[in-house]
């Protein structure tokens, strides 16, 4: 898979979510999760991330993949839910980029 078509999948996704902002919970997963509240939102992003990790380390590659997109919809969710998008946080990967792990968290005060 090429890397627009990578972006092709998140951007449809995204999309997707943000039309079910206001959707009916009775319909829509994504919109139940947005009737839920954001901090029923960030509970299942972490529900999500520790299933990610139990298949890195208890399971095959299939069950890691399908965890990871599960994790990066929910995250997703949480992105809409927050008022920011995609974009946004490319952006700030972008103004990462280049830099060591270290110097990015000691630029942050965080060393």
């Amino acid at each position: 898979m090429s890397e627009s078509s990578y972006i092709g999948v998140l951007t449809r996704l995204f999309e997707t979510i943000v039309s079910r902002q206001g959707a009916d919970p009775d319909t829509s997963y994504t919109a139940k999760l947005f009737s839920k509240g954001r901090t029923a939102i960030a509970q299942k992003v972490g529900e999500e991330a520790v299933e990610v990790n139990i298949a890195a380390l208890a399971e095959g590659p299939d069950a890691l993949a399908a965890e990871s997109a599960d994790l990066i919809y929910h995250l997703m969710v949480l992105w809409a839910d927050g008022g920011i998008t995609p974009d946004d946080v490319w952006a700030e990967l972008q103004k990462r980029e280049g830099l060591s792990g270290i110097e990015e968290k000691r630029a942050r005060g965080e060393l």
